[in-house]
């Protein structure tokens, strides 16, 4: 008979097909669901043995709303054990978005006589705004996280976007001078920066601007399904987006015609109040991204981001209610 100071070597007998990982919703676990408990103990094997199943089990199964904190989406099914093959990718498509956008935030409000639209940190939008978000979203996609996939590489090709129109030679506002005179002494320079002066490019940029403004209202409707924080982030970067095509396009005005100083004022507000947007934006999604990297490592506490994944059901949720009734 064996006793609890047994000497024998511990075996690790564990399943490696259905122990309870970390991330694995594909048995039911977290729900209630103990059909399977792996942790029982057989009348042939020892109690040191059974201990050592138990340690060495894997992380216990995370709940919905710890799912839905760690990949900022409800949790879904997906086919294959990915999720436990593959690391967590939200954090390193979230140091991208804040190491750019919050830089950005604080430009455009002119912090420390900081401006320039965010020029001087180009390179960061390409290597953290764009690198790290694609890369972010990728690894989304492989474990079959849809939402936060579309969203990260919107937003990382967002960021290659905006770098790529300040750099001059994409010629994105080279290509508005046309005049001679403007164009003298500029002969094979492609990033003329007469252009940024140009009211057809501001008027033009300016919809760009509208248009993200458009795919983050309908990510703001999404993420009534996630967080309240992944919520507001997307409900400031609306009223960002929405300021900022107001003040390219006042910046067209003025341009057009110097004497409008109401335009070019107005146009000053708007980059303010954009760059005070974004801010916030920036600061909910600093708080999110510290709440994942504890929850990621397991740490004794945690911080809220307030669930809403239990407050609007899903409609598969819902069938299965109407089924089961």
């Amino acid at each position: 008979m064996s006793t609890m100071n047994d000497d024998r070597p511990l075996q690790n007998t564990t399943d490696h097909h259905d122990a309870p990982l970390e991330k694995d919703f594909t048995n039911g676990y977290g729900h209630g669901n103990m059909n399977n408990n792996n942790f029982a103990m057989g009348a042939e094997e020892s109690n040191g043995a059974a201990l050592n199943r138990i340690r060495t089990a894997g992380s216990i199964s995370i709940s919905p709303e710890l799912f839905e904190k760690l990949y900022l989406s409800p949790e879904n099914r997906v086919k294959g054990d990915l999720r436990k093959t593959f690391g967590n990718p939200t954090p390193i498509a979230l140091v991208g978005f804040l190491l750019s956008l919050t830089p950005l935030s604080c430009d455009l409000m002119g912090w420390r006589g900081a401006g320039g639209n965010g020029a001087s940190d180009t390179a960061a939008y390409f290597f953290f705004g764009g690198v790290l978000m694609i890369l972010g979203a990728i690894g989304e996609w492989i474990i079959g996280n849809t939402f936060p996939f579309v969203v990260f590489g919107t937003f990382g090709a967002f960021w290659l976007t905006f770098g790529g129109t300040l750099v001059p030679s994409f010629n994105a506002y080279g290509a508005y001078v046309t005049t001679p005179a403007q164009m003298a002494g500029q002969d094979g320079n492609p990033g003329n920066p007469l252009g940024l002066q140009a009211p057809a490019f501001n008027a033009s940029f300016a919809f760009f601007l509208v248009f993200m403004g458009l795919v983050c209202l309908v990510f703001l409707v999404c993420s009534l399904r996630t967080n309240i924080t992944f919520f507001l982030i997307f409900l400031s970067l609306v009223g960002a987006f929405g300021c900022l095509a107001g003040a390219y396009w006042n910046l067209a005005l003025a341009s057009e015609n110097p004497t409008n100083t109401s335009a070019a004022k107005r146009a000053r507000q708007l980059v303010v109040a954009g760059g005070a947007f974004s801010f916030v934006t920036s600061m909910a999604g600093w708080w999110i991204f510290f709440a994942i990297m504890l929850a990621s490592l397991d740490f004794p506490f945690s911080i809220p981001v307030g669930d809403l994944s239990h407050i609007i059901k899903g409609a598969s949720e819902k069938q299965k209610f109407k089924d089961a009734v």
